[in-house]
């Protein structure tokens, strides 16, 4: 693990991959008796400013929740916004990548995006393949257990093709079926915005993950509360299910 120390602090450890479910921008815009449109794209400055400071203290994986596949259910104005702000997100990035040089990875099914958005999340990931440091996931139209079915569905095609064995499936094999696969399962996972679910958030891959919940709504999610997690974190003991 990386060290950093944040101000008047002892050096912390920093996980080597934190994966964030960004909840909370609608609730922070009605609070300000704004549109939910622009807690969006408050939460969207938020997303920029953490992956950055994800990138300075050291981390290599950053997991974000951007669109499940339930999101699908709110109204057509919301939705356009927040893919609006996906496609500026991308332009922008593609602009900067040969600065930044953050490798960026998508997980789930984007053939439901419009073509300009999966041309840019192709074009993005192509670009930034073999950057090295950190790598940004974006979950998009992402679900866990829509990612578990497809992994188990692939799995089944090959063994009706006679390629693969029912009895040899065993959890690194099924692991490379995810859209995770050959990245490290997430050390801690955090949610703001006072919920206490997982809300289908990488099922398979939170087996043994820490969680960190904070009331704080995701554009209000500063560095300084990333720092408060990852001591909460550091101060646990992690035993994966045995006895230290």
């Amino acid at each position: 693990m990386a060290l950093f120390k944040r101000s008047s602090s002892t050096p912390q450890a920093v996980p080597a991959h934190v994966a964030i479910i960004m909840d909370g921008n609608g609730r922070w815009a009605q609070k300000r008796g704004l549109p939910r449109t622009a807690g969006h794209a408050a939460g969207a400055e938020t997303f920029r400013t953490i992956a950055t400071y994800c990138k300075n203290i050291g981390m290599q994986y950053l997991t974000v929740y951007a669109f499940s596949t339930e999101n699908w259910k709110r109204s057509e104005t919301e939705i356009a916004a927040i893919m609006g702000l996906l496609e500026k997100y991308l332009v922008e990035a593609l602009q900067k990548m040969a600065k930044d040089r953050v490798k960026i990875a998508f997980f789930g099914d984007l053939t439901p995006l419009s073509p300009r958005l999966r041309a840019l999340c192709e074009q993005v990931t192509e670009v930034s393949q073999n950057y090295e440091g950190v790598q940004v996931n974006i979950c998009l139209n992402y679900g866990g257990r829509d990612e578990i079915l497809r992994a188990a569905r692939a799995y089944a095609a090959k063994c009706a093709a006679g390629a693969a064995d029912p009895q040899a499936l065993d959890e690194a094999a099924f692991s490379d079926l995810l859209f995770s696969a050959r990245i490290p399962d997430p050390d801690l996972i955090i949610r703001p915005s006072g919920e206490l679910r997982t809300s289908n958030f990488l099922l398979w891959q939170s087996a043994y993950a820490e969680y960190y919940f904070t009331d704080v709504l995701w554009p209000d999610f500063t560095p300084a509360e990333l720092d408060r997690a990852i001591a909460a974190y550091n101060g646990r003991s992690r035993r994966f299910g045995g006895v230290k």
